[in-house]
């Protein structure tokens, strides 16, 4: 029975391995926290365990039932996760490795992100309650954690601080740079003119045109939030995972996006 437990004996690869597994369980928790997916990424870990657990007791009857569930099952999650699985992808082919201070971007889990500090979300959602007033359409993308370069590179950079005239000069229908997306990195706004990819997704109201489904588009492929306004009938759309929310609130928008970038 004891022998079952030499695992207890830990040495420098060990230590090395659950740093990978927890690096790896941590990324995947931040691709799948806030959507539906969460409950189902906290029951596969708690089966795992379960499982590990099993064969350690030498249970081997339970064990090699739950054993086949996983072998089984892993198609299944292919399915169930194709959104997430693109998006760590995504994740690791948008880390530019020869870039030491790209790569280290990426493995600040120890701390806090940048953006979830100093993002002035107050001066965001000023400036979409206005710009909802005089029914101006605007589009833009706050990011989180995974790169947007891919699609940066579509429009014109800029580094300029976010305040609410800005984001109003931008999408001032007579602006050159009205047109597209703006991205908003940290507390600084990063490009403008931006080409999103558009979702083909069929379940999208007809009412939303193609501005609501470039937004639907970059938080399917990434972990990025998109907030539109529409020219149309002013509303303003938060979008987060493909899926998206009127809001009449300014307080509650403000609220949500804050959260949802801790």
């Amino acid at each position: 029975m004891l022998e079952r437990f030499d695992f207890l004996n830990i040495g420098l690869t060990d230590v090395v391995d659950i740093i990978l597994v927890a690096v790896l369980l941590y990324y995947v928790y931040k691709l799948v926290r806030g959507t539906v997916a969460i409950n189902i990424f906290i029951g596969i870990v708690v089966f795992y365990l379960v499982w590990q657990l099993a064969k350690a007791l030498n249970m081997d009857m339970f064990s090699g039932i739950l054993g086949n569930f996983i072998n089984v099952g892993l198609i299944a999650l292919i399915v169930v996760f194709q959104q997430e699985i693109r998006k760590f992808l995504l994740m690791i082919g948008s880390t530019n490795l020869a870039n030491k201070r790209g790569f280290l971007k990426h493995l600040k889990f120890l701390r806090q992100e940048e953006a979830q500090t100093i993002t002035d979300v107050e001066a965001i959602v000023a400036a979409c309650r206005k710009m909802s007033f005089s029914k101006t359409g605007a589009l833009i993308v706050i990011r989180r954690t995974n790169s947007l370069d891919f699609v940066k590179n579509t429009g014109d950079p800029m580094n300029i601080e976010v305040t609410t005239p800005i984001l109003e000069s931008i999408f001032f229908k007579n602006s050159p740079l009205h047109d597209g997306a703006t991205i908003i990195e940290g507390n600084r706004i990063t490009a403008t003119r931006v080409i999103l990819p558009v979702s083909n997704e069929r379940t999208i109201p007809l009412r939303f045109g193609l501005r609501h489904r470039a937004a639907i588009g970059i938080t399917e492929k990434t972990d990025a939030m998109a907030i539109t306004v529409s020219e149309e009938t002013g509303e303003i759309s938060y979008i987060k995972n493909g899926e998206f929310s009127l809001n009449e609130d300014e307080s509650h928008l403000a609220e949500q996006i804050k959260n949802d970038l801790v």
